[in-house]
């Protein structure tokens, strides 16, 4: 079993403070196997949701209770997973219930949709539950998941590694990783036909089968060519008014569907960042995948990164999941844009400090400026400037020069 040891190393620092934590995110992004590899020292109990069973242990405390002091530990001191917990009734009072009484038990969920979870858990578990967003693999866990080897090269290097012989190898497995995605089944399979198979298999068997559960049938077909036409306007800003013309579904209906895909962890829509010297266009937002290969898979695209004509887009998405993985607690990643053509791609805002990044799929041979980044960073003095790009990994003239793969080492 492959070891997801920073989503290990919230779990472990966040029961430091509290005695419930929820994974939360998409299907098969790899929940289950993080909860089964966290080691918490004591006995352990991994219950699953969907059971039935299970599910009727949880309509009484005396109920579950005894039967935790029978299955985990009699005095009820140990670790209770609980997979797909969104399953079962009332679950959140009981967790309340449990963990107050006793105070030597943690639990450990997952849950799949924030659709029914988030505002339930929030209110009822308020100063006992921490929330960890989960996604599919970050270039450096599929690195390791597909070459250890080079993934120990990849562990040593840094932003101020220059593109070489050395860091080809990398390149390559990137390359791959921006086509297919970060799936943990999909980056074991060696095969590229199995690859896009399993792909297949993730978005017909899971994406659109939950996704009956909230629409109509009516608008499914509508659905379908939403989710198609999204895939082909990635890192675009969303104008809901053409998305309803295309479609032929209500513009209100198009705008619950954003926010369902949203809340089951397919899309993330950035918004637009508001400087102080200039007011930002309007208020639409910037469209991304929160996996690359379930995008491609909807767009039905695995041609070589290098040979598409939407490589651009691609390469920015990925930005743009990188560095909404790696922010820091309370962190904002945003856009801007203002009339008369300025744009920066991201805008990292934390406690700290502020970082801005152009994405640009090129092969650079020396530095560039770039004049709207220059300008928006000395006028809202940002701290540190980024400029992504294919091969050029360098410090010159105040901005940081960055190869794509090297996003998630920005501190």
């Amino acid at each position: 079993m492959f070891v997801r040891k920073k989503y290990l190393g919230k779990i472990a620092k966040g029961f430091k403070n509290v005695p419930i934590i929820v994974l939360i995110g998409a299907r098969q992004v790899g929940k289950t196997s993080i909860m089964k590899s966290f080691e918490y020292g004591k006995k352990t109990l991994f219950l699953l949701g969907q059971d039935s069973q299970i599910a009727e242990l949880f309509t009484d405390l005396s109920t579950i209770e005894h039967y935790l002091q029978i299955y985990l530990d009699e005095k009820l001191d140990g670790l209770l997973c609980i997979d797909e917990f969104q399953y079962i009734n009332n679950i959140s009072t009981i967790m309340k219930l449990l963990t107050d009484k006793h105070q030597n038990l943690k639990i450990l969920c997952s849950g799949s949709s924030s659709l029914d979870i988030l505002q339930k858990v929030e209110e009822s578990l308020a100063g006992r539950v921490r929330i960890i967003e989960t996604t599919s693999l970050s270039f450096d866990e599929y690195l390791l998941f597909c070459d250890d080897k080079l993934h120990k090269l990849y562990e040593k290097l840094d932003v101020n590694t220059p593109s070489s012989a050395l860091t080809e190898p990398i390149t390559q497995i990137f390359n791959e990783y921006l086509v297919f995605g970060g799936f943990p089944r999909v980056a074991l399979e060696k095969n590229t036909e199995e690859k896009i198979e399993l792909l297949n298999d993730i978005y017909q068997t899971y994406l659109l089968k939950d996704v009956r559960n909230y629409i109509n049938n009516e608008n499914f077909v509508g659905f379908n060519k939403l989710l198609r036409i999204l895939a082909t306007q990635t890192g675009n800003l969303v104008n809901i008014n053409n998305l309803s013309k295309e479609t032929g579904l209500p513009y209100k209906v198009c705008e619950n569907y954003l926010y369902l895909l949203e809340q089951m962890y397919i899309i993330k829509m950035i918004e637009p960042y508001q400087t102080n010297k200039r007011k930002s266009i309007g208020k639409m937002k910037k469209l991304y995948f929160l996996d690359l290969g379930l995008r491609n898979i909807i767009q039905r695209n695995f041609n070589e990164i290098e040979f598409r004509t939407d490589n651009g887009a691609i390469f920015e998405n990925q930005v743009m999941l990188e560095l909404y993985r790696n922010r820091a607690a309370g962190g904002e990643l945003q856009f801007y844009r203002i009339s008369g053509g300025t744009e920066i791609d991201f805008v990292l805002t934390t406690a700290k400090k502020k970082m801005a990044f152009e994405c640009k799929y090129k092969t650079l041979d020396k530095a560039i400026s770039i004049a709207g980044l220059n300008i928006f960073c000395e006028e809202e003095n940002i701290d540190e400037k980024y400029i992504i790009n294919k091969n050029y990994n360098q410090f010159e003239n105040q901005t940081r020069f960055l190869q794509g793969f090297f996003v998630e080492k920005v501190q």
